[in-house]
Parts: structure tokens; sequence; C-alpha cells
């Protein structure tokens, strides 16, 4: 199994024990693709719950770049709302599976086919 087969399980199991959903691997897989060699950075692989530029940058470079979403409120609700259901407290929040909610959320999965 490759390193990044590694990480798609490890996501599809945060997926499963924290949002008590069974994950679509094959937009899991594409997300997990789409963001390209930062899922093996310890940092870049992660998103801080905490860091209000951090959670800008989220809807800054995907909601509005990646999903072509125009700026709006609900977009800082939207994350606001992944973060709570991943868990605050969570140190993990792996940004493959954050984006992977988003687009859900949003019903963007098509972006990534």
């Amino acid at each position: 199994m490759s390193k990044r087969d590694e990480l798609i399980e490890k996501y599809a199991e945060d997926i499963k024990s924290k949002f008590g959903e069974t994950p679509n691997m094959d937009l899991l897989t594409k997300v997990a693709i789409g963001l390209g060699p930062a899922i093996y950075n310890l940092d870049a692989s992660k998103v801080s719950g905490t860091d209000d530029k951090e959670l800008e940058t989220v809807k800054k470079n995907f909601l509005m770049k990646k999903l072509g979403m125009a700026d709006s409120p609900k977009l800082m609700e939207a994350i606001n709302a992944v973060i709570d259901t991943y868990g605050r407290s969570e140190r993990n929040k792996h940004r493959a599976v954050i984006y992977y909610q988003l687009a859900i959320h949003f019903g963007k999965e098509s972006v990534y086919n």
C-alpha cells in the first residue's frame, strides 16, 4: 500500500468516526490527489480550527478558487460547522477531510470529475 493510500484510509476512518458517514472513496481519493504533496507535509496536511487566518485561507483558496464559489457569510459558516463536527479540540484535523466535507456540503463534487 502506498503512502497516499495509507493517508486516504486514515481520512476515511476520520469521516466514519467523526462524521458518522461512509465516505465516497472515489471523491476522497480525488480530493487527496488534488492537494498534491501537501498531504505529506505534517503542517500543510492539517487545518487549525482556532486560527482565523487559516480558516480564511480555506475559504479563499478552496471554496472560492477551487470550487468557484462567491464570497458570502455562508462559506465561513460551513467551514465552522465542519470544524465543529470534526471537533475543535481534535488536534489532527486533516485538510483532505475538511475539503471533502465542504465539497459535499456545497454539492460541488462535480469539480473533481
